[in-house]
């Protein structure tokens, strides 16, 4: 894999980030949809952030795909919350990837803020879902 191949990587997570909050937003409870606000603006954030390195790399800036399958139904909060956490953990190990992968010391920050973020709002959503421990030790290791 390629500093190239992992950039485009993170971006095609943070779209399929970005539908998963999306979907989620109906149903999370009400004390919580502040927060999908939040954190939905920051993967966008973050996935303009990817697409701008990879068009200075000289490659197409990416779009997202026609559309996104989750690997379960979503149906209340509870399944919700399991499908942020997945979108977050998946998020995690393109960072991390990205950060093995980075060539260049800017790209390794994207990748290391994205990191960052993403064990954030991880800690978040497990503390929700009363999960214990709410953190997780080196993130996006799988």
């Amino acid at each position: 894999m390629t500093q190239n191949d992992a950039l485009t990587t993170a971006v095609d997570a943070e779209f399929a980030a970005i539908f998963t909050y999306g979907l989620t937003t109906a149903f999370v409870g009400s004390d919580q949809r502040n927060t999908v606000g939040e954190y939905i603006a920051e993967h966008r954030v973050r996935r303009d952030e990817l697409n701008a390195a990879l068009v200075s790399a000289g490659v197409a800036e990416q779009v997202p795909a026609a559309g996104y399958t989750l690997p379960f139904e979503v149906t209340d909060d509870t399944t919700a919350v399991k499908a942020l956490l997945q979108a977050e953990t998946t998020c995690a190990s393109t960072y991390r990837a990205l950060v093995e992968q980075a060539d260049d010391g800017k790209i390794r920050r994207l990748g290391v803020d994205g990191l960052t973020d993403t064990a954030m709002r991880t800690t978040f959503w497990r503390g929700v879902a009363g999960l214990s421990p709410s953190t997780v030790a080196l993130p996006g290791a799988r």
